[in-house]
């Protein structure tokens, strides 16, 4: 869409709105839409250009570790303007950052609830009963 209306913006001295928005296949109200919000998209840009400065800054102290909910909350302990996570995601995301992923660690040993150690204690009597095998008797 923003191609488009940047043709249509480029050639419309040559070839005029209507006919290049017909053309192109969109609104004219799209087009004039996209024009008159030129200003808050650069002012966005620009806001987001030194967002993204300060999370950059924020990522390298962490040495690479924190990922967007760290930074956000970096942020704001920082004071300044107070930022959603999202937004920082998205911009982390641009400029190619990512935080570290801790693995999930697996249990390997598998743990008895009715015999504690090879001890023998806690058990009871009834589980001796039935293997005298295992009782060494």
């Amino acid at each position: 869409m923003v191609n488009r209306c940047q043709l249509v913006d480029d050639h419309q001295r040559r070839f005029g709105v209507k006919r290049l928005c017909s053309i192109l296949g969109i609104a004219r109200s799209s087009f004039y839409y996209w024009r008159r919000t030129a200003p808050d998209r650069a002012a966005r840009q620009a806001a987001d250009d030194r967002l993204a400065a300060r999370i950059r800054k924020v990522h390298r102290d962490s040495d690479g570790t924190y990922g967007a909910p760290r930074i956000t909350a970096e942020l704001r302990d920082e004071g300044g303007q107070v930022v959603n996570h999202k937004r920082v995601a998205r911009i982390m995301r641009t400029i190619g950052l990512e935080g570290v992923r801790l693995r999930r660690r697996h249990r390997t040993t598998i743990i008895w609830s009715t015999s504690p150690g090879p001890s023998g204690r806690g058990r009871s009597a009834s589980s001796a009963s039935m293997c005298p095998a295992c009782t060494g008797t």
